[in-house]
């Protein structure tokens, strides 16, 4: 066994990558404060290549060095836009017909192994604040809210590694990996 050169991989240029077919999946991050956070999820979004990512409230935006140092250029690779209020990006959505699901520990949460999203309709993932998760206002928009089953002492992962978890969960059910 040996690792794959660069030129194995045959990764798809940025500009390939933009005109390539993605999957029909969002991401939302709501007031995520970490540089290196947003930048961690801007690579998993390019791995899975997501649709796009809105950056929402203080969530920090591209370009930024310490964004770039996680991200490793998906910052570049990926579509994401700004908008200055979660709850409207969220609304503007949800009229578009996407199913919204907020990452998050609720009184009426599905456990992910549960969670089954629906089939032809894209879905927009809707990540918290590291400290205080997805904003109540947000919550209320949302479709429904799924947790990831834990079974340490701590309550929560990182918001980057939720996103990789769930993102994989979702994509294997709809069929796209």
């Amino acid at each position: 066994m040996r690792k794959l050169t660069m030129a194995e991989l045959n990764r798809a240029t940025v500009a390939d990558f933009k005109s390539t077919p993605k999957s029909p999946v969002v991401l939302v991050l709501d007031n995520v404060r970490s540089m290196h956070n947003v930048g961690a999820i801007f690579r998993t979004a390019d791995a899975f290549a997501l649709e796009k990512i809105w950056l929402c409230g203080i969530t920090p935006r591209p370009p930024h060095r310490e964004i770039t140092k996680t991200a490793l250029g998906s910052e570049e690779s990926m579509s994401w836009e700004y908008a200055s209020e979660t709850v409207a990006a969220v609304a503007a959505l949800k009229a578009s017909g996407y199913q919204l699901v907020a990452v998050e520990q609720t009184t009426g949460s599905v456990v992910l192994p549960q969670f089954q999203p629906e089939p032809g309709r894209p879905l927009a993932l809707v990540l918290g604040n590291e400290v205080f998760g997805v904003e109540d206002a947000v919550l209320a928009l949302c479709d429904l809210a799924v947790e990831i089953p834990q079974f340490g002492t701590k309550h929560s992962l990182n918001v980057g590694v939720a996103a990789g978890v769930v993102l994989w969960d979702a994509l294997v059910k709809l069929g796209v990996v």
